[in-house]
């Protein structure tokens, strides 16, 4: 491994060898290697339940390996923790963001590598320092978040964004992405790459990890492919396509990625949102028919989640109106919004759309809970029922329906969030970035699902950051810009450039929006 030489510098940033690791009844990786050289983006690619993720906790000594090798700038280490692997000048961007929430901007980016005021073994923190760099920091790569604010107020994609500048800051040699753009959009993922590639000119190594194909091939240098906690190849990124690509990573082709259906037979106005105004959303007017699916696009701040939220009952709606089939609604709480047959799958399905203590049955009947119980008394015999088979119809891989969803992959828990809900039978369902942070297998069963739901009459509202899953799934798309609708378009008028427009058009300071009722 790496050079001959002990004078010459080494050939590669990070090279792991053979590394093998096993749990009670699973062997995650069997003898995968992975090498990245300085100055290089190495995407790490492969399905959920590949191995990718196991393999960079134990990079930086979350897990230790039971087998195999690992080398930093051509010297073996061994790893007990993050602390050790930010010393070593390595750094994680996880897909499962863990910031201390009650914490400032600034706190969460310097924490563990703090200011000091005074000597380095001081233990006084320099705040006024931390907060003005975190501000340069954010000024140079082109986002505004104030570095005063607490985390616990910030938006996933904010959150997701301050988590990449905290890696970006250690000064690391190389820095592990997983999935950083699921929660951002495209504007956001442009300044991104951007940072990449000027780190990358001063030869800082990245093992990149995302779902996303597009800017797989947009940023990448290499591909390193695991297939079932084996390593299928390494690659060029020049030598392979998208299909190539998908067929490395499943062993099958995946012929078209998203599935057909019709786009013109919908009923009526299922849900009507009129006039709505919260903290984040401003005079909003969006309507949902049976058997559509209405997407909503727009940047982060755009106040798309807000909006819903606030509709759902988990944020107060100031004014406006709620309208359920003709019948106009006062939702104060999520539990009238569920009563009156609106579900809301959530972005964060660990933070807030699963009970990760419990079992897979415990979240599927987790909102319909009632349904199972008779005089008070809870049937397990029913709940059992009910858990196996949409488990079976949703085609949830689980060792068994006990199984904590903890365990389960990031696919297979935004499974179980949908299961929740399906078995509650709404008519409204809100999907909020349904697909973030899962493999494109996965992502196609989703979208098959949201399919069956419009020709079951279910009117689907959806949230996303994806353009083309925007272009691809929808019926209907409604651009927000910062609380306000911009524009509407039908599906005929679809145009990724003018949807960009309508959703940049206020921070651009232009007040006229396309077919906007606002």
């Amino acid at each position: 491994m790496g050079t001959s030489d002990p004078g010459a510098a080494p050939e590669f940033a990070l090279e792991m060898a053979g590394i093998t690791k096993s749990f009670p009844g699973v062997r995650a990786l069997d003898s995968v290697s992975l090498r990245v050289r300085p100055g290089e983006v190495m995407a790490l690619m492969g399905e959920n339940g590949a191995g990718k993720s196991t393999l960079m906790k134990i990079l930086v000594g979350l897990y230790r390996p039971d087998g195999g090798e690992i080398r930093l700038g051509g010297r073996p280490v061994s790893l007990s923790g993050p602390h050790e692997a930010m010393a070593a000048g390595l750094a994680m961007v996880h897909q499962e963001l863990n910031p201390v929430r009650d914490m400032s901007v600034a706190e969460n980016i310097y924490m563990g590598h703090e200011l000091k005021l005074g000597p380095s073994w001081s233990p006084l923190a320099d705040l006024r320092a931390m907060r003005a760099k975190a501000r340069d920091l954010f000024a140079d790569i082109g986002i505004s978040i104030d570095p005063d604010a607490l985390v616990s107020t910030l938006s996933v994609a904010q959150t997701q964004l301050v988590e990449i500048v905290k890696a970006i800051c250690l000064d690391a040699r190389v820095i592990i992405l997983d999935e950083p753009t699921s929660a951002i959009t495209d504007a956001e993922a442009a300044l991104l790459f951007a940072q990449i590639r000027r780190l990358r000119e001063r030869g800082v190594a990245f093992v990149y990890i995302s779902h996303k194909m597009n800017e797989i091939f947009d940023i990448a240098d290499g591909i390193t492919v695991l297939r079932d906690g084996t390593l299928v190849g390494e690659y060029r990124a020049s030598d392979l396509n998208e299909d190539e690509l998908i067929r490395l990573m499943v062993n099958r082709t995946i012929d078209q990625r998203y599935p057909e259906r019709s786009h013109a037979a919908f009923g009526d106005t299922v849900l009507e949102i009129v006039e709505a105004t919260s903290d984040r959303a401003d005079h909003v007017s969006l309507s949902v028919r049976a058997g559509e699916v209405l997407g909503v696009a727009g940047l982060v701040g755009a106040g798309r989640s807000e909006l819903m939220e606030a509709v759902f009952g988990l944020r107060p709606m100031t004014s406006g109106r709620i309208v359920h089939n003709g019948k106009e609604l006062a939702i104060r709480h999520p539990a009238d919004a569920i009563a009156e047959g609106i579900a809301f799958v959530t972005e964060d399905r660990k933070l807030t759309g699963l009970n990760l203590l419990g079992s897979v049955r415990d979240n599927v009947t987790l909102v319909s809970i009632e349904d199972f119980a008779r005089a008070g008394v809870l049937s397990a015999r029913s709940e059992h029922a009910a858990a196996t088979r949409v488990v079976d119809q949703l085609r949830i891989k689980t060792p068994s329906i006990n199984t904590p969803v903890v365990s389960l992959s990031g696919g297979n828990q935004q499974k179980v969030v949908l299961a929740k809900w399906l078995e509650a039978d709404p008519d409204v369902i809100i999907f909020d970035e349904p697909t973030r942070g899962i493999d494109v297998g996965a992502k196609q069963e989703i979208y098959r699902l949201i399919n069956s739901l419009a020709a079951d009459g279910k009117a689907i509202i959806m949230i996303s950051s994806e353009m083309s899953e925007l272009l691809g799934m929808s019926d209907r798309i409604a651009v927000m810009c910062e609380g306000r609708k911009t524009g509407e378009l039908e599906r005929v008028e679809f145009d990724s450039e003018r949807i960009l427009a309508l959703a940049s058009m206020f921070a651009a300071g232009n007040d006229e929006g396309g077919n906007s009722e606002n």
